[in-house]
């Protein structure tokens, strides 16, 4: 069961770019927008709701205001980051603005408002009942702290929209993140306000940014429980990954009975991707988002809002990634062995000089054992779920154990 659905998107949206070389490429938007058009997953057009069309409609992103933005952070952040723009080049190291990660460039607030604008837009039509489902691939910037930017990611724009739905009644929101870095901003933000349930799943902080995200950090005073972290060692493939978010992520979710589910869909976790190391295929990924799907539809009446996040194997891997979230989205899943149109990969090797992927799979069918299958002490993926279900289930009066 599917309903109406929308992205939120506008070309601008790509002007977020930290600059050649850095992996972060807007390249990667691009490509996922003219992929979802070829295989009519979107219209054709770039910001046009399309009335009666079956998929999803693409609707404007606005840019948001300061008091918008203020919500989550600073006004230190979003004056040194103001400046920032109009200084190309200038650095403030303690609000993490000109390094390697967060290299300042031109018209750097405006292009990161507009991102946080899209995502508050994708929330509101859920909200107001516009649309069932909505999306921002651009979005899904959950490293970004209230006082700084961190790891690629200036404003936080998925924690300013679930401030925002919070702030128009939202009585419970799960934030469920996909990502392969832990999503310790949005964590970080939420860490001691039980209405905001945060789930991240991520390779283990022990081998890979920003070094957080353990069983034990489980959310504050007052809202112990509230913070959920699956730290997968590394080389974890689609078998574990699943099993791992069936034995965490839907009891709690089913528990929690959130209004709104708020999901972070950073494809970094595939196998290809070269700032990380786990093993999942695009098979395993898809079957991600067909789960968060039927989940929005058991605890909270469909209500779905859906963001990008990290992936930085720009042409295998994000473009088909995406395009199959936006499908399930859409309500049209495209089938894995569709193959993938002549037109996209001739504008591929015309732009980049190298060939892109045939099919929109990497031949693998996802199966994994259901935990309810018994638990392996043996087996270190068996000891990173447990270790995560007997730190928080309790506290949600779930029994820790298989």
């Amino acid at each position: 069961m599917s309903g109406p659905a929308c992205v939120v998107f506008d070309q601008s949206l790509v002007e977020y770019d930290f600059g050649a070389g850095h992996p972060m490429n807007p390249v990667r938007v691009d490509l996922t927008m003219r992929l979802a058009q070829e295989l009519g997953v979107v219209p054709p057009g770039s910001a046009a709701t399309r009335p009666g069309h079956d998929g999803l409609a693409v609707v404007s992103a606005p840019v948001a205001d300061e008091d918008l933005l203020l919500t989550v952070h600073d006004e230190a952040l979003v004056e040194s980051v103001v400046r920032s723009g109009d200084d190309p080049g200038r650095v403030d190291l303690g609000r993490g603005l000109g390094t390697d990660d967060n290299p300042t460039f031109a018209g750097m607030h405006r292009a990161s408002a507009h991102i946080v604008g899209a995502t508050v837009e994708a929330a509101r039509r859920v909200w107001s009942r516009e649309a069932l489902h909505a999306a921002n691939i651009t979005g899904g910037l959950h490293h970004a702290m209230p006082d700084r930017a961190s790891g690629f990611c200036v404003y936080n724009d998925v924690a300013v929209a679930i401030r925002w739905l919070l702030d128009q009644g939202a009585g419970r929101i799960a934030y469920v993140d996909v990502d392969v870095h832990h999503g310790d901003g949005v964590e970080r933000i939420f860490y001691d306000d039980p209405r905001v349930l945060t789930i991240s799943l991520h390779e283990t902080g022990q081998m890979l940014f920003p070094g957080t995200g353990f069983p034990e950090d489980s959310g504050g005073p007052g809202a112990e429980g509230s913070a959920v972290n699956v730290a997968l060692p590394p080389g974890t493939s689609d078998a574990g990954w699943l099993r791992a978010f069936h034995a965490v992520v839907p009891p709690l979710v089913r528990e929690f009975a959130p209004d709104v589910l708020v999901t972070q869909h950073g494809c970094d976790s595939h196998t290809e991707d070269p700032l990380a190391h786990l093993m999942l295929t695009i098979d395993g990924q898809r079957a991600s988002y067909e789960a968060l799907h039927d989940l929005a539809h058991e605890v909270c009446e469909g209500r779905w809002v859906a963001t990008g996040g990290g992936g930085y194997a720009l042409v295998d891997v994000v473009p088909r990634a995406w395009t199959h979230l936006l499908g399930v989205l859409g309500g049209a899943p495209v089938t894995p062995a569709t193959l993938v149109p002549e037109g996209w990969r001739e504008h591929v090797l015309h732009r980049l000089g190298r060939q892109g992927p045939l099919r929109m799979t990497d031949g693998r069918t996802p199966v994994f054992r259901d935990w309810g299958q018994g638990y392996d002490p043996n087996s270190g993926l068996d000891r990173a779920v447990q270790a995560t279900r007997g730190a928080v289930f309790p506290l949600h009066g779930l029994d820790p154990l298989p």
